[in-house]
Parts: structure tokens; sequence; C-alpha cells
């Protein structure tokens, strides 16, 4: 039986703590680091193709 990849971004502490508080600098930072991130790139690649 074939395993899901696990993707890390599904369970980033620094990207949750972003969200709960979108006015931070660390929000500010992830925002950031999501612009050139090849892990969130393929994240939300992965999650465009779950939801079609």
């Amino acid at each position: 039986m074939k395993e899901k990849k696990k993707i890390a971004c599904e369970d980033c502490v620094m990207r949750l703590r972003a969200e709960q508080h979108p006015d931070t600098f660390w929000s500010r930072v992830w925002r950031w680091h999501t612009r050139w991130c090849p892990g969130w790139k393929a994240y939300q690649a992965h999650l465009r193709s779950q939801n079609p």
C-alpha cells in the first residue's frame, strides 16, 4: 500500500501562528517566506489538486 506524502506546511507552527495573529512581525516574515519557498508552492499545488 502506497503512503501519501506528508507536506510539512500542513502542520507548520510558524504558519499556524501567522494565521492566528496576522498583524505580527512573524506573520510578515511568514508571508515573505511563502514568496520563494518551494515547499509552500508544492503545498499550494497539492491543495489545488484536491479541490478542482
